[in-house]
């Protein structure tokens, strides 16, 4: 689910209901959510996704056990923080890289 989507999903990973963080998401990119989301002291499932035929795809579903968790408002009312103390911001949630001295009117994403 991205920063752009506020709808709240809910789904059942490794037998527990969860809050949908993210779906399709690579196994480094998985790391980096759940690496964050652990240090503010949720709990995080993650599985793999299955193809309809069974077999497993190099994308992971990754989710909160904490129902009425929202990526979205937890990121937009600095709620979440890094290993470093900043808030997280939708450019660390999102792993967009920003050059430091650019005016903010000239970067591009």
């Amino acid at each position: 689910m991205a920063l752009s989507k506020g709808k709240h999903n809910i789904v059942e990973i490794e037998g527990v209901r969860c809050t949908l963080v993210e779906t399709g998401v690579s196994p480094e990119r998985m790391e980096f959510l759940k690496n964050l989301l652990v240090f503010n002291r949720y709990e995080v499932k993650a599985e793999p996704v299955k193809a309809k035929d069974g077999s497993i795809l190099n994308s992971f579903v990754i989710g909160v056990t904490d129902i009425i968790f929202n990526p979205m408002i937890a990121v937009y009312q600095k709620k979440l923080f890094t290993p470093d103390g900043e808030t997280v911001s939708p450019a660390f949630w999102n792993q967009w890289i920003f050059q430091e001295n650019i005016p903010y009117w000239q970067v591009k994403l």
